[in-house]
């Protein structure tokens, strides 16, 4: 009787701790299925995919395996929110990555405390997110707004051109954007002339494009990200408003997710990005060799930045030896690390990702069709933005 209930406990015991090593490591995935940005949704879903498919084949982590659950949600900060709480509360998440606006991430970052979670953010830029608003469990894995100008500081300075135009969207980055342009023209001895701000969603933005025809400046500094990208590129070339100025610069409004629609309307525009495919080093001619083969195509930056978001997640993780949040954050914060880009690191002061950049030139390909050159890499010294005064995380 006492052997056939030791028999008995034994067992469970045993499947008990099987049940726990095959207990699976939730991460979450937020995204979004309507609005200018829903553009980026499949690029940030096949990048996710890659990175729990490769991170599984390579043992997952803890001894556990990973498992990608995921909610989308109409890109309102509202949205949000409920989307980032039900991968919490239902889906037993508290990691989670994905596509968010600046102002959906001002929504959700000073909620993750009490919702004990962590957002690895990849697609938001506003300054005010490891700045003034920088909150303990939100982390960057793509560049903010200072970044992206930094990387223009050198460009700014090799350009004649002196006077400028900023056709920025009407939102959060557009505006924190433009301040921070204005302030580099300035600096360079130069003027801003204009600025017209423009509602990303506007399906007609005619009216907004002849503010920009009267007396154009030298340059123009282009924010209009997503399909809005699309809808300018098109609108504006009956008017020729992009071969008025002599120098036109842009951030996230044409990129290898829109070229295909935008055809050759933006060739010539000189562009900063996160990530480009044909970056050096192994480790990134392994994942486009994985994602072609994977998905048919090249990676994108967004594709790229989702997949480092999993790298940076899987590293604190493995070093935490736990899936706590607060473990996880301990070890994500000042993370240093391999990646696709090369190495990293998770500035503990602000938790802003410390990495480099590439400049792109759009150019023509064929009639109607378009395509991008790198103009360089700039390294993450040149980049780097200064940890916000104002972060009291």
């Amino acid at each position: 009787m006492i052997r056939k209930f030791l028999t008995a406990a034994i067992a469970s015991v045993v499947m008990q701790g099987s049940a726990i090593a095959q207990e699976t490591v939730k991460i979450g995935l937020i995204n979004f299925d309507s609005g200018p940005f829903a553009v980026f949704a499949p690029f940030i879903r096949d990048g996710a995919t890659l990175a729990i498919e490769n991170l599984n084949a390579r043992g997952g982590v803890l001894g556990r395996k990973y498992e990608l659950v995921s909610q989308s949600h109409a890109g309102t900060p509202a949205a949000a929110l409920a989307a980032a709480n039900r991968l919490v509360e239902q889906q037993g998440a508290n990691i989670f990555t994905g596509l968010s606006s600046s102002s959906t991430s001002l929504a959700l970052s000073p909620r993750l405390a009490a919702m004990n979670a962590i957002f690895v953010d990849t697609t938001s830029a506003a300054d005010d997110l490891t700045g003034k608003s920088c909150q303990a469990n939100y982390f960057r894995v793509g560049h903010n707004d200072s970044a992206f100008v930094n990387s223009l500081r050198s460009l700014l300075k090799e350009n004649p051109a002196k006077t400028w135009d900023l056709y920025m969207a009407d939102y959060a980055l557009g505006h924190d954007y433009a301040k921070k342009f204005t302030q580099l023209v300035e600096e360079n001895g130069g003027k801003v002339q204009k600025v017209v701000f423009s509602p990303p969603g506007a399906p007609d933005v005619g009216s907004f494009i002849s503010q920009l025809l009267v007396k154009p400046a030298d340059g123009l500094m282009v924010l209009y990200p997503g399909s809005a990208g699309v809808t300018l590129a098109k609108q504006q070339q009956p008017f020729g408003l992009f071969s008025k100025y002599k120098t036109v610069f842009s951030v996230f409004s044409t990129n290898e997710m829109l070229i295909d629609a935008q055809g050759d309307t933006t060739a010539g525009i000189v562009s900063a990005q996160s990530y480009y495919w044909s970056m050096p080093g192994e480790r990134n001619a392994a994942f486009v060799k994985a994602f072609e083969a994977r998905f048919k195509r090249k990676p994108t930056f967004v594709d790229a930045d989702t997949y480092i978001s999993f790298e940076l997640i899987h590293q604190a993780i493995a070093n935490a030896k736990s899936t706590d949040t607060a473990a996880v954050r301990a070890a994500l914060s000042g993370l240093k690390t391999a990646t696709i880009v090369g190495d990293v690191e998770m500035r503990a002061a602000d938790h802003q990702i410390l990495r480099s950049m590439v400049i792109t030139r759009a150019i023509k390909v064929a009639e109607g069709k378009g395509d991008f050159a790198v103009r360089e890499i700039q390294a993450m010294s040149k980049v780097a933005p200064p940890v916000g005064s104002d972060c009291k995380k």
